[in-house]
């Protein structure tokens, strides 16, 4: 079921560099995106990183997918 990704994710130039990260916690994407690639559980994830949410990890996944389908015009 798809998550407005929008609602959990942000840039902000001035923290991480400006890197996508979730909203209040400052996960970057990438390191929940790692744990996923490594064949960790949404459960592993939540207990590594404890305040992380389901609906959290989702949003980085509809992100990605997002990143996916973009278009370059060229």
């Amino acid at each position: 079921m798809p998550v407005e990704w929008k609602r959990y994710i942000v840039s902000e130039p001035e923290i991480l560099r400006g890197k996508p990260r979730l909203k209040g916690p400052r996960i970057p994407v990438g390191l929940v995106l790692g744990y996923l690639a490594a064949g960790k559980s949404a459960e592993d994830i939540i207990a590594e990183l404890p305040g992380l949410t389901r609906e959290q990890i989702a949003a980085c996944l509809d992100y990605t997918r997002d990143l996916a389908e973009f278009e370059a015009v060229v």
